[in-house]
């Protein structure tokens, strides 16, 4: 939104803008914020920051958490759900004593990944299209205790309400692809959460109704650059959530929230740029791919278990890895199979929009991380020249799910817990230390924390077990 301090502080003075709303993500992908007056929006905010602790969103020990946030002045827009006057930045952390950016900070290393992009003469921009599932529900109630494990959900358009009666018109299960009002209820409020979206800067390609008939939807965005691609996502969680919340509804993208029902990924679209000319693209090539394209699919796919452990890191990530679910679930590439976890689009055929998409991921991941690393993976595998042909990673464009299983069991899975996940991360992830552009600390600190996670979930009882087991 500005180029410079002065811009911005132009802004503030001309619409009496009381508030400065300062948002940054911790290293897990959820977003912490702090305010401050406009009487303290002042030039040496751009030197000195405001202070907060590291230690608090897992940043630093709690021996030295002393950190400050400074806001990316281009990020700023006008939160629209603030009643009182407020100017919102997405901010970088910073040392409190250097005033270096903090070597963690997750924007930090997607910009880290890029300049290793810029630096290897590959190409000069990464440019991602990620795509983003989420559920409705009018209403969600959760309890954990010792002696209670229960959940609940509800949606107006859900067909287990039809018994209750009303208006008539619920969509089935897995119905809800291009739903149309009235089946579709939730068009006024995708179409809100996009007009807000775009009111505060963001362009948005298209929203539609999305396969889960209880409320579930989709918003995609044009393609963007790397660290625009992540404050997209950032921004549109915030505003779908809060959207929803105004409307008394709630919105979720964890990536399971029902049995039976399609799930939430988050595919990410990427592509290559140099001198403004897309290298993915070949007129000759197979799927329109360039030998760089199908390099970069290469390293994806090689390490496509180690991303899986940045991509989807939580337990309920691999609820939705399941066959049956359009879920991509095994490491091969295709222009149509959408069980693949690499789909050539076919209808992007221009030469400044020919791609792919790597379908796994989903919106519990921190998305500077993710891109960082699946970027990585790519640079690794046009560096090694690692053709996907050859190393029996497809095309393979027909249904392998009517295959024998012993052909089927050719090709390689991806794992099927967050266990397998952050064990394959363990053994590979040289190709992310390269350039700096990860640590090993960092990593290290990553694995431990979600091994905890998966460790809680797995010591706790499941209610299914009591119906399964109680009378034995």
């Amino acid at each position: 939104m500005f180029t410079n301090f002065d811009q911005a502080q132009a802004l503030v003075k001309q619409n009496a803008i009381r508030m400065i709303d300062l948002k940054f993500s911790d290293l897990w992908g959820r977003w912490h914020h702090v305010t401050i007056s406009a009487s303290e929006f002042t030039p040496s905010l751009m030197e000195n920051g405001v202070g907060f602790d590291g230690s608090s969103v897992g940043f630093k020990s709690v021996r030295a958490g002393d950190m400050v946030l400074v806001p990316d002045l281009t990020t700023g827009f006008m939160d629209p759900f603030w009643e009182i006057p407020t100017l919102s930045f997405i901010c970088d952390t910073m040392e409190a004593d250097t005033k270096e950016l903090f070597s963690a900070d997750p924007r930090e290393t997607a910009r880290r990944a890029e300049k290793y992009l810029i630096e290897s003469g590959i190409a000069d921009k990464s440019i991602w299209g990620p795509e983003f599932e989420f559920y409705v529900f009018n209403r969600v109630t959760f309890e954990n205790g010792v002696n209670v494990a229960a959940y609940r959900v509800d949606s107006i358009e859900s067909n287990w309400n039809s018994a209750q009666g009303g208006h008539g018109h619920f969509i089935p299960l897995h119905g809800g692809y291009h739903a149309i009002p009235p089946r579709d209820q939730l068009f006024n409020l995708r179409s809100e959460i996009v007009n807000t979206l775009e009111d505060i800067g963001l362009k948005i390609k298209y929203h539609h109704h999305e396969v889960g008939g209880p409320g579930q939807c989709e918003i995609e965005t044009p393609l963007l650059e790397i660290i625009s691609a992540g404050n997209a996502s950032m921004l549109i969680k915030y505003v779908t959530k809060m959207v929803a919340l105004k409307h008394g509804q709630t919105a979720t993208f964890l990536p399971k929230p029902l049995f039976g029902e399609a799930g939430n990924g988050m595919h990410f679209h990427q592509l290559l740029q140099k001198d403004g000319v897309n290298i993915f693209y070949d007129p000759d090539g197979p799927h329109l791919l360039s030998k760089t394209a199908l390099y970069y699919i290469g390293g994806l796919l090689t390490h496509a278990p180690a991303i899986l452990g940045i991509t989807n890191p939580s337990t309920n990530s691999y609820r939705r890895l399941v066959p049956g679910f359009e879920a991509p679930i095994n490491c091969f590439f295709s222009s149509g199979n959408r069980s693949a976890a690499i789909r050539v689009p076919q209808y992007a055929t221009t030469p400044d929009k020919v791609r792919f998409e790597f379908r796994p991921p989903d919106a519990t991941c921190n998305p500077y991380l993710a891109m960082a690393t699946m970027l990585m993976a790519g640079i690794d595998g046009i560096k090694k020249q690692i053709d996907p042909k050859d190393a029996g990673f497809g095309p393979i464009n027909e249904d392998i799910f009517s295959w024998p299983p012993e052909k089927r069991a050719t090709i390689l899975s991806l794992p099927t817990s967050l266990e397998m996940a952050l064990h394959a991360l363990e053994e590979d992830h040289q190709f992310l230390l390269e350039g700096s552009v990860f640590s090993e600390e960092m990593l290290t600190e990553w694995i431990r924390v979600k091994r905890c996670e998966e460790n809680q979930i797995r010591t706790r009882p499941h209610p299914y077990e009591i119906e399964l087991y109680f009378d034995l």
